[in-house]
């Protein structure tokens, strides 16, 4: 699709697509210990998130010119992997509360592109897009958080700010590069 893009939604939707490339890796990384760790229920629940989250990459990626994508993949994909993998060595619980903590960020990430777009409007169909991506994200960290539980360690809440810090810099980056 070819739509006329401010300079403003090209570095967000930029954003978008590194954070939903990231998101697909999470899932892998998550994926792979769960499948060496014989976890079914978790292995189920990274590839129902991680078939959601292929979804939004497809369809950002369809607003997104190949030419303004980040040049950070790489490494973005790694990182995500890693965030993914490093909590499912942990147990399910970890997985949970990464979760809740990346899909707490997203939501406040796609809520300030929706206000953006009511307020100044854009390209037809991309603020129903981003809607329907930040209600699946809230879905999302809605049962991760429900499924971690309330009272979370030490270690777990430094984890989950660390993983919150990550994502809101992965997001500066990927807008400028």
């Amino acid at each position: 699709m070819t739509h006329p893009l401010s300079t403003y939604l090209l570095r967000e939707l930029r954003s978008d697509h590194a954070g939903e490339t990231g998101a697909v890796c999470i899932y892998k990384g998550i994926e792979a210990v769960a499948q060496w760790r014989g976890d079914a229920e978790l292995l189920a629940f990274a590839k129902a998130h991680g078939a959601t989250e292929a979804d939004h990459l497809t369809q950002v990626a369809q607003w997104l010119p190949a030419s303004q994508r980040s040049r950070l993949l790489g490494p973005l994909r790694l990182a995500g992997w890693l965030t993914g993998a490093f909590p499912a060595l942990f147990g399910r619980r970890a997985v949970y509360a990464t979760i809740a903590a990346v899909e707490t960020f997203v939501d406040h990430h796609y809520q300030q592109q929706i206000d953006h777009l009511q307020a100044c409007g854009g390209p037809e169909g991309l603020l129903p897009l981003l809607v329907q991506c930040q209600a699946d994200e809230q879905h999302h960290r809605d049962e991760s958080a429900a499924l971690a539980g309330e009272r979370l360690g030490v270690f777990l809440r430094a984890w989950c700010w660390t993983v919150g810090w990550g994502s809101s810099a992965a997001v500066v980056l990927a807008r400028r590069i």
